[in-house]
């Protein structure tokens, strides 16, 4: 059994995982950071401490995900989840 699946990850930790994911994608599309930068309208240093630390705004994350052409998995990031109960449906319509 994997533990790892038992514990909340932190913050920090989401960020630092989203930064390496976006990282990869910058790579696999032959983009350097100063190109990106140039593409998306977010500072360089912004990029750069972004990949390092995981910290950035959200407007900054939304830019870099439409110049990836990612932006679609950033608008589905919180996708309506189903009601699992008669009562959610009658506490939504409140």
């Amino acid at each position: 059994m994997n533990i790892e699946f038992l514990t909340q990850k932190t913050p920090l930790e989401i960020g630092i995982l989203i930064a390496r994911r976006i990282r990869s994608i910058r790579k696999r599309q032959k983009l350097s950071q100063e190109r990106l930068s140039e593409k998306s309208g977010v500072s360089l240093g912004s990029l750069k401490r972004f990949e390092r630390s995981g910290e950035i705004s959200l407007l900054s994350l939304t830019k870099i995900a439409i110049a990836l052409n990612c932006e679609d998995e950033l608008i589905n990031l919180f996708a309506e989840q189903p009601f699992l109960s008669i009562q959610e449906v009658i506490d939504e319509q409140d």
